[in-house]
């Protein structure tokens, strides 16, 4: 995997910029994006059992109000009920087009589950709930009004702006939208750089500390624990049971970890986080990049987050097993879920896994066909644009590079020629991310502040000489 210079970025995160910029845009075009907002929530798109085909032609709807030539609108995709939106925004084609991409389908959320509906966009004490909020319908919301507000002004960018908002990025498989785009219209979406989610906000105690570049991400890696049995009657119990086997071998993952490491990105992360932090925590953050075992073990120790930064993952995500209340199973199984180091290989991963299961009962077999992405590369425009509009809005906040802990519609990207980096400008609480949980919240201020953010960050990539 080619490595990003790192030099370019640490030179961009100490430009300062002297004027603070307004942190939310005028009060209609905040109008705009919390009503797209609002409609692209409330349509269940849940991968499993909703549909994206709404959501695409809702902001299709939105798009030819505001004077979109239909020529400049696609809704097409692998499925009828799995569509996707992509539109032109015309510029002077000094450069190659820049492509904002944002995914419209969500993690299943059941009513039962919540406190709440979730597919309601609820506004409570100073948050946004609701299924998407964060995971990805915000981005998607504000890449439609920005690009509806570009076009209100009349501003004539040097490059073609491309929005896609794509189908099925948190399952993956034969409808998703990248994928299928690529290969079936690669010109509809052919970039000389891509902006995606996976690079949010780090916010501390309220305070915005980071405002996350992502280079790289992590791979998803899915494996099927299995065991078979005769089975038989209940009443005639047995220690070979399918079920004992498998609840036997997911203890044993359970205590097992992954090695601890750095790479470059994440070393890079590590070193500047730090200063952020002060005491122990500091210097341990320093250790941790300069590649201390120790200081790695205690960081992990304390944050989920930083733990899952610093290895490889596997976690039992759904079971399956047996026929009947009456009689022993037959089958057993497990899902678990890797999410993989850039630099773990699969067979590294597969066999450590057989080793820990160490039980000839249970059959570990590889779900579909993973793949890994490069990263990125730093590249100086990019990292200096990010800087200066994080700096515009919060002064105080750092940029600095990430290997996201999960997977992103980047890797397909990036795989395919046209990097990707992960910034958003929406503001989270390290200790408090929802995304595919309970609840899943926005603060209200976070998704004003992240369209302002994100309406200046694409300007300044669309001009010959992006402000600084």
């Amino acid at each position: 995997m080619r490595r990003p210079p790192l030099l370019p970025l640490a030179i961009a995160a100490l430009v300062a910029v002297p004027a603070l910029a307004q942190t939310t845009r005028p009060a209609d075009e905040q109008a705009l994006a919390r009503a797209i907002y609002k409609e692209f929530i409330e349509i269940p798109s849940g991968f499993t059992t909703g549909s994206t085909t709404p959501v695409a032609q809702a902001a299709a709807a939105r798009l030819k109000a505001a004077g979109f030539p239909d020529a400049d609108i696609h809704v097409d995709g692998a499925s009828p009920k799995k569509l996707n939106l992509v539109v032109r925004y015309h510029g002077s084609g000094a450069r190659k087009p820049l492509l904002l991409v944002a995914h419209t389908d969500v993690v299943e959320a059941k009513r039962e589950d919540w406190s709440m509906d979730p597919f309601t966009l609820n506004e409570k004490d100073g948050y946004f709930y609701g299924r998407g909020t964060g995971d990805d319908k915000a981005q998607a919301a504000v890449w439609i009004a920005n690009l509806i507000q570009y076009k209100k002004e009349g501003f004539t960018p040097d490059r073609d702006i491309i929005v896609a908002l794509t189908a099925d990025e948190e399952g993956g498989g034969p409808f998703n939208g990248v994928d299928w785009l690529l290969k079936n219209h690669r010109d509809w979406i052919d970039a000389e750089y891509a902006l995606n989610e996976g690079g949010w906000g780090e916010s501390v105690n309220g305070k915005q500390i980071a405002n996350d570049l992502q280079v790289s991400e992590k791979w998803v890696l899915s494996l099927r624990l299995e065991v078979r049995n005769k089975g038989g009657h209940s009443s005639l119990p047995t220690t070979d049971n399918a079920i004992y086997h498998l609840a036997g071998a997911l203890d044993r993952l359970s205590r097992f970890g992954f090695p601890l490491k750095t790479n470059e990105v994440t070393a890079a992360y590590f070193k500047q986080i730090a200063r952020t932090e002060s005491g122990a925590l500091r210097a341990d953050l320093e250790q941790v990049a300069a590649g201390s075992q120790a200081a790695m073990q205690r960081v992990a120790k304390g944050s989920v987050s930083w733990n899952a930064t610093l290895r490889t993952t596997c976690i039992p995500t759904m079971l399956e097993g047996g026929h009947a209340l009456n009689a022993l199973p037959q089958l057993a199984a497990a899902t678990v879920n890797c999410r993989v180091l850039p630099e773990d290989g699969e067979k590294y991963v597969v066999d450590a896994i057989r080793k820990i299961v160490a039980d000839s009962e249970v059959t570990v077999t590889v779900m579909g066909k993973p793949e890994a992405g490069p990263a990125s590369p730093l590249r100086p425009d990019v990292v200096q644009a990010v800087t200066g509009a994080t700096k515009q809005l919060w002064p105080n906040a750092l940029t600095i590079p990430i290997m996201v802990m999960g997977a992103t519609d980047g890797r397909a990207l990036r795989a395919a020629g046209i990097p990707t980096y992960g910034v958003q400008g929406f503001f989270f609480d390290r200790d408090d991310i929802r995304f595919h949980g309970r609840d899943e919240r926005m603060r209200v201020r976070s998704f004003y502040e992240g369209q302002a953010f994100l309406y200046d960050l694409v300007k300044r990539l669309s001009r010959v000489t992006p402000a600084s």
